[in-house]
């Protein structure tokens, strides 16, 4: 009879025969995670909750994700997890297999803004899954309103593992951005579009107002929208009075000693001379930024939003509790 190893469920010796406990303990050990789903949809309720991550700026911002997002899913029953991926090459853009990297983390929808083609091979990922419904590359978003024929999609529709549907929508601002397509009417045509309830919407956009008035404007008609691009995390988070929930900007998963991410010497240069210069990630400071929502799963209204903001070492960090510069 063939040998049964276990010592990956901390047994030394081998079983000497396939018994029916072994195959009992191997079902269970498959079924964990659907079963721990389960459990903790029953306690809660009909609650969903979902984890979205400010713009993750370069090796900085993705080491501190890979260090302390398995524990914030797992600590906060998350059931649907969204990042801004933008800006996690080199501070400049998304590649590939960045993105992929970031679905094996546990990410399930990547969203961008104005840098997502900084990377040529991105708009080459985007191009090859045009004919592809089930590829990696349309959990990837750019934004929605940029023109017809523009690669990619703007939008995402997808199952929880619990079976709840979801939509993610990825828009752009226009207020001292590029001129691209009105957000507020293609919300108004893409939400005609889409059967979930719970719909997660990014706004990347530069100015508070334009965040504010779409929060204002899908007040009631989508789950929660969020603004990014700025980098800066505001202290605005709450629920709106028709249940979305919104915050100007979640603040950015990386160094905050930093100008926005930059290296400050290099941006305080080119403020002081105007000359151009390689801009490059800093790398002290790091910082991550999300933002915890939780919905009714049957309606889609908002209930709670909670601001997460976490140091390197994994412990929750505020501003009253930075501390003093220290260069390193």
């Amino acid at each position: 009879m063939p040998k049964v190893y276990t010592d990956w469920l901390g047994i030394q010796e081998p079983c000497n025969s396939i018994c029916a406990s072994c195959i009992c303990i191997v079902i269970l050990w498959r079924l964990r995670r659907v079963i721990a789903l389960r459990v903790t949809k029953f306690i809660r309720g009909g609650q969903l909750q979902i984890l979205f991550i400010g713009d993750i700026f370069g090796r900085p911002g993705r080491t501190i994700v890979r260090d302390h997002l398995t524990a914030l899913l797992k600590e906060h029953a998350v059931d649907l997890c969204i990042a801004n991926g933008e800006n996690a090459a080199g501070g400049f853009g998304l590649t590939p297999q960045i993105a992929e990297e970031f679905f094996n983390l546990g990410i399930d929808v990547i969203t961008t803004g104005n840098h997502v083609w900084d990377k040529r091979e991105l708009t080459e990922y985007f191009n090859a899954a045009a004919n592809e419904p089930y590829s990696p590359a349309r959990r990837v978003l750019r934004p929605a309103n940029y023109p017809a024929g523009t690669p990619g999609t703007g939008v995402y529709e997808g199952s929880t593992r619990a079976g709840i549907p979801y939509a993610v929508v990825n828009l752009q601002g226009r207020v001292f951005m590029a001129n691209i397509d009105d957000p507020f009417r293609v919300a108004d045509r893409l939400l005609k579009e889409i059967s979930a309830k719970v719909i997660f919407v990014d706004m990347h956009a530069e100015a508070t107002s334009e965040k504010v008035a779409l929060g204002w404007y899908l007040d009631g008609r989508v789950t929660a929208v969020v603004g990014t691009h700025t980098h800066i995390p505001t202290a605005d988070a709450r629920v709106l009075p028709q249940g979305t929930a919104y915050q100007t900007d979640v603040g950015m998963t990386g160094p905050y000693d930093s100008v926005i991410g930059v290296q400050k010497e290099q941006i305080v240069q080119r403020f002081l001379t105007s000359l151009p210069g390689r801009f490059e990630a800093a790398t002290n400071d790091v910082r991550f930024c999300a933002a915890l929502i939780e919905c009714d799963e049957h309606t889609g209204i908002a209930r709670r939003i909670q601001r997460i903001m976490l140091s390197r070492d994994g412990q929750a960090a505020i501003a009253e509790d930075w501390p003093a510069a220290s260069g390193k």
